[in-house]
């Protein structure tokens, strides 16, 4: 793995990349220690990771004045006290309504539901894709997630199962997710477990001689795969020091 720490691209690829869930499983932290997890992030040299924190509306209560861009997931009624940035629920059914919500609203579909998302791309809806728990998508469902969120202009985070940055047995890596999504042949970017046929130089970012600068890279991010939720946010900073990217 080559890099030149914090250059544009890396700052490209990976600002706002990692939406912090510490209250849910597997870390499953208390309200008090994952607020103050997510205060030990926010005061890491590697902050710039750090997007939402992620917080179930039925604890709402227990935030305690956090001054934090926050994702509610809709476990229960949506909080009206404060403003939130965006809110993640699954798919109701019904989807007229949900873009009052919030700036973003994210919707979760199972991965194979791909023919649900032109309907979230009429509506100004995001998409969630679960990459891991209960069913860990094979890497052609969620290369055909990826195409066709890029198909249909629809924005998505994903979540679960992204313990690892580069493809580690069987469980999908977030860079390789990254790859996909900037990158195309998403498959192949998919199923990649070779750390070395990643770059990020000062201003791209390539796999296996595709090459995307460090603007289009910027906007993939904005336009595309915008974040992946994760219990830990040191976990996936780690696992991308160990690579030397931070």
């Amino acid at each position: 793995m080559a890099v030149t720490a914090r250059g544009p691209a890396v700052r490209a690829l990976l600002s706002r990349l990692v939406d912090h869930a510490p209250t849910f499983p597997p870390a499953s932290l208390a309200p008090v220690a994952a607020l103050e997890e997510d205060r030990r992030a926010q005061a890491s040299a590697e902050s710039f990771v750090l997007a939402r924190l992620v917080w179930p509306a039925s604890r709402w209560d227990e935030l305690d004045g956090a001054e934090r861009a926050l994702s509610a997931v809709l476990d229960a009624l949506p909080p009206h006290d404060r403003r939130v940035e965006s809110v993640e629920l699954r798919h109701p059914g019904d989807l007229t309504g949900l873009g009052a919500l919030a700036a973003d609203v994210y919707v979760e579909l199972p991965v194979a539901d791909v023919h649900e998302l032109p309907s979230l791309a009429e509506l100004g809806l995001r998409a969630k894709v679960r990459c891991g728990g209960a069913h860990v998508p094979t890497v052609e469902e969620l290369a055909a997630f990826v195409r066709v969120c890029r198909s249909n202009g629809v924005p998505f985070k994903a979540t679960a199962g992204l313990h690892h940055a580069v493809r580690t047995d069987g469980e999908h890596g977030f860079l390789n997710l990254l790859a996909a999504a900037v990158l195309g042949d998403e498959a192949e970017a998919l199923a990649e477990t070779d750390p070395s046929a990643f770059r990020i130089g000062d201003g791209s970012f390539e796999w296996r001689g595709r090459c995307a600068d460090a603007a289009a890279v910027a906007r993939v991010r904005r336009d595309l795969f915008v974040s992946f939720g994760s219990c830990s946010f040191f976990e996936p900073v780690e696992e991308l020091v160990a690579l030397g990217i931070l």
